[in-house]
């Protein structure tokens, strides 16, 4: 046996049997045992709020814009609008074309909505030429019966507008916040680059060259002409934007229309005595009033017209009517002389 196998540790092993196993543990001592395997744990899947695909009604059987609807999925159900991209938000699918035909289709859809979705699309698809009077039949019916009017000129473009929807159903607001500036430079670049034909390589090459945003403030337009990028459009606009003055809007104050009459009184107010712009005109205006003193007394005939109104005066208003223009009369004539 020894010369067929050698010395083979593991043949000699199995022949002795018994003799190389391990003896069995104390009475007092306790097996040994192997480490156990920690699974890990599943992790709670957040609950969805709705359908991951778009639910597109029966009556939209045939309508090319499902062709074009590939980046997400679609199936049919039984709904009230023609697409449900959300679970708020609905569309209803419109042909100007067919609005043209039948223009009652469109007010019978609205009413079956009801008020199950706050967001509520009117996809229109501009399909005719002539077609102000339509929109702007659309656009009225849209802002009474709280729809979000969306025109497309294509199938294409509308299954683009419902992918966007659907895919923007969880976004956070934060995804179409404009991106805020962490950092002085990132601020500074910002605010160099707010007329439109600056860019930000401009602005690095204008503070780079100045220091400073007062030196690039207070700078000369030849001097800020030999920032290297800057030519005479950019010049005029930086200066332009430093040195324009600040807008101050003030609310204008309504003023009541004057209630005043427009004509002049015919006879002066005593001590108030109308002044003539003309000095040749005081002869004429002694002439007026002393015909006007002596009227009532000269003549004892009066006119048909005047006849009731001169009967109906008392002897005390005619005299009083005749102290205030002799005393008027004498103003006038003190400022003559």
């Amino acid at each position: 046996m020894d010369e067929e196998f050698g010395e083979v540790p593991e043949f000699e092993n199995v022949t002795r049997g018994g003799e190389n196993t391990p003896s069995a543990p104390a009475a007092g001592n306790p097996p040994s045992q192997p480490p156990k395997v920690q699974q890990p744990k599943p992790q709670a899947l957040a609950a969805k709020t709705g359908p991951s695909a778009i639910l597109v009604s029966h009556r939209q059987k045939g309508n090319p814009i499902l062709n074009h609807v590939k980046l997400l999925p679609w199936e049919y159900e039984d709904i009230p609008a023609d697409y449900v991209i959300g679970r708020t938000t609905c569309a209803l699918f419109l042909s100007l074309k067919y609005h043209r035909l039948h223009p009652e289709y469109i007010y019978s859809r609205i009413r079956s909505l009801g008020g199950k979705y706050n967001l509520r699309i009117l996809l229109t698809m501009v399909d005719i030429p002539n077609h102000e009077d339509s929109l702007k039949e659309l656009s009225k019916t849209s802002i009474v019966n709280n729809l979000t009017l969306i025109l497309c000129w294509s199938a294409p473009e509308a299954a683009h507008y419902l992918e966007l929807f659907k895919s923007s159903e969880n976004a956070q607001p934060t995804a179409i916040r404009s991106q805020q500036a962490q950092s002085y430079k990132e601020s500074l670049v910002e605010f160099v680059t707010t007329p439109r034909s600056i860019n930000k390589s401009d602005a690095a090459s204008l503070i780079s060259t100045f220091g400073s945003l007062q030196n690039a403030i207070n700078a000369q337009p030849e001097q800020i002409n030999t920032v290297p990028g800057w030519g005479e459009k950019k010049v005029r606009a930086w200066t332009h934007a430093v040195r324009e003055d600040f807008r101050i809007e003030t609310a204008k104050k309504r003023r009541a229309p004057s209630l005043e009459p427009r004509a002049a009184h015919s006879l002066p107010v005593e001590g108030h005595l109308p002044r003539s712009q003309n000095p040749d005109d005081h002869e004429d205006e002694e002439a007026a009033f002393l015909a006007a003193a002596e009227g009532p007394r000269g003549t004892g005939v009066q006119p048909e017209d005047n006849a009731m109104g001169a009967s109906s005066q008392t002897p005390a208003h005619s005299g009083a009517m005749s102290e205030g223009i002799m005393t008027a009369l004498a103003k006038l004539r003190e400022e003559n002389n």
